[in-house]
């Protein structure tokens, strides 16, 4: 019995191992799946190298061209001038902006004018007898002497004689130290030397005001400055006079200036240049940020791409016969924030428009066409 079972399990054996075998065979000779080639589409734009215009940007805020920091030469007390001494309160050209109290020093000033007038009037007889030909002048002087106005100038002397007479009665060294104490004096009162706005006021009525403190700070509103760092590069490019583009932070609203000076030197840490550009507009404001683009120079036969398609080792991925991904090397010309000029392209070159991943030269293509919404068809 054992024996029967051993040959049915070997023929069995035998009968599977001819049949796998089989199939082993017909597997082998099964040929293989065909992988079909991806064909990646690409979007693409036609040179045409035209004369681009290189506008270097730039920032800063704006600063007031014309300021003056208020400072007190005197001691006193602050007084009412008929406006409050507040910030944002406008002068107009000519109108005091500080008065202080000058009440016992102006005593003081009277009392030196009174003394000159004296010792003028100690020399009249004098000069009748000795000197009649100067004796009308200084009789005038005399008669247009007002203490209540300023001094006025003393009489020219015609001779040696005349002049040491006046010398040795000491009456122009007490002239001169009259129109010292005027001009003191007239340091109690700081008139706006053009009309503008007060923006910053550190004292009030009242107040005690001593020798040296700062007041405030006065500027002219018509007229504005924005200092901008130019890279050295290009400070050969700017020149005074050039017209300026500035925009607002929000890029709502723009406006025109032009580069009025230009610093001489290159600042060590930054390697860049300073240029002061000029801006008139009833809508500034001292301290406001602004964006500026500086027209340096054009360059002629170039074209201008976004710069993520600048390829390493300066290429520039282009399709020929609209279904070859090939790539040129180019030359930049100047590299902004977002872009970069390029020469040495061909006119009607078509150059990749977006990046595609995994690009390379020789990679089959096709070009999608915007203007139908579809895939062109190759020619």
């Amino acid at each position: 019995m054992r024996k029967i079972i051993l040959s049915v399990l070997g023929i069995l054996l035998i009968v599977g191992a001819f049949f796998g075998a089989k199939t082993i065979i017909a597997n082998k000779n099964k040929p293989k799946p065909r992988i079909n080639k991806v064909v990646k589409t690409v979007f693409v734009q036609e040179v045409e190298n035209a004369t681009i215009p290189i506008s270097i940007p730039a920032n800063g805020n704006l600063q007031a061209k014309r300021r003056i920091e208020l400072f007190s030469e005197v001691q006193g007390v602050f007084k009412n001038t008929g406006k409050a001494f507040k910030e944002g309160q406008r002068y107009a050209a000519g109108q005091t902006l500080v008065r202080i109290d000058a009440s016992e020093y102006y005593a003081t000033v009277q009392s030196a004018k009174s003394n000159l007038y004296n010792l003028i009037a100690s020399i009249m007889p004098d000069l009748r007898l000795d000197y009649p030909n100067a004796y009308v002048k200084w009789q005038n002087y005399l008669n247009d002497f007002d203490l209540a106005k300023t001094t006025p100038k003393l009489p020219e002397t015609t001779s040696e004689q005349e002049k040491f007479f006046i010398t040795g009665r000491n009456i122009i060294s007490t002239y001169f130290n009259v129109k010292n104490l005027e001009e003191r004096l007239s340091k109690y009162s700081i008139r706006a030397p053009f009309t503008g706005i007060l923006t910053e006021a550190l004292v009030t009525e009242g107040s005690l005001v001593r020798n040296g403190q700062k007041l405030g700070e006065f500027i002219d509103t018509s007229i504005y400055e924005l200092e901008v760092a130019i890279p050295a590069a290009y400070a050969d490019l700017l020149q005074i006079g050039k017209e300026v583009s500035l925009f607002n932070i929000d890029k709502t609203k723009s406006y025109n200036g032009k580069v009025v000076r230009i610093n001489g030197s290159v600042n060590p840490t930054s390697q860049t240049v300073s240029a002061f550009v000029q801006v008139k507009d009833s809508g500034l404001r001292e301290g406001m940020y602004m964006e500026a683009s500086l027209k340096a120079k054009e360059e002629k036969n170039a074209f201008e791409i976004s710069r993520n398609l600048l390829q390493p080792n300066n290429e520039v991925f282009y399709v020929s016969n609209d279904t070859i991904l090939n790539s040129m090397a180019v030359q930049p010309l100047y590299f902004s924030e977002d872009n970069v000029v390029l020469s040495g392209i061909p006119n009607g070159t078509k150059i990749l428009a977006r990046n595609i991943p995994g690009a390379y030269a020789g990679m089959l293509v096709k070009i999608y066409d915007e203007a139908n919404n579809q895939v062109k068809p190759k020619e």
